[in-house]
């Protein structure tokens, strides 16, 4: 029966927080240009209040959406990189081979 899976790898785990990192950069971009569209769109038809109104909500939800992805990437690229430090330090148990020799044990009339 195979040994149970330890789940992601270091590597894996730094690899997707830096797609965390990037997922929340993109969605906030989208939701900034979103308020900014709709800003424009509010000037254009002279609604100035609308027009703020829109693009600093854009610019708050992209704020939260990059800070989102920051954080989950960054505890994914800690996690990750704290396994890769601690793994020289971490020692499995090795059995003996079974071709070495048994150790000689002293005779006591020696």
């Amino acid at each position: 029966m195979p040994a149970p899976s330890e789940g992601r790898s270091a590597g894996g785990d730094i690899g997707s927080g830096s797609g965390d990192i990037g997922k929340g950069a993109g969605k906030g971009a989208g939701k900034a240009a979103e308020g900014v569209g709709k800003g424009a769109g509010d000037l254009v038809t002279l609604h100035p209040l609308g027009a703020a109104e829109n693009v600093g909500k854009g610019v708050g939800e992209a704020g939260k959406d990059v800070g989102v992805g920051t954080v989950k990437g960054t505890g994914k690229i800690a996690k990750g990189t704290g396994r890769l430090i601690a793994k020289p330090f971490h020692h499995s148990k090795k059995q003996a081979s079974k071709d070495a020799p048994a150790p000689q044990e002293e005779s006591p009339h020696a």
